[in-house]
């Protein structure tokens, strides 16, 4: 009966690997939203929301929510960015360095 309660060593480090992923995972996020703020370009913040969007794909994946990663997939980091660029091209003035 005590057995089962006990986990393998092997499962232990499995944990603690995804724990070190995720933590990777939320620090790559906040590092290019930094990016995405003091980006000088528009363009250029509009590629790091979309990096961040498919990290957030990774995080809930990682925390077994494959609906919701799949959402934030098609939603987050295809439609938004599609519309995002889709705007800033259509809204560029002549001469205007993206």
């Amino acid at each position: 009966m005590r057995a089962i309660f006990l986990k393998t060593e092997r499962e232990v480090n499995k944990v603690q690997i995804l724990e070190i992923v995720e933590i990777v995972i939320g620090a790559l996020m906040l590092i290019i939203g930094i990016m995405a703020i003091n980006a000088k370009k528009l363009l250029n913040s509009i590629i790091y929301l979309s990096i961040i969007s498919m990290l957030a794909v990774v995080a809930f994946v990682l925390m077994k929510a494959p609906d919701v990663a799949v959402t934030e997939a098609v939603i987050g980091s295809g439609l938004v960015t599609a519309i995002f660029v889709f705007t800033l091209f259509s809204t560029r003035k002549e001469g205007e360095d993206l």
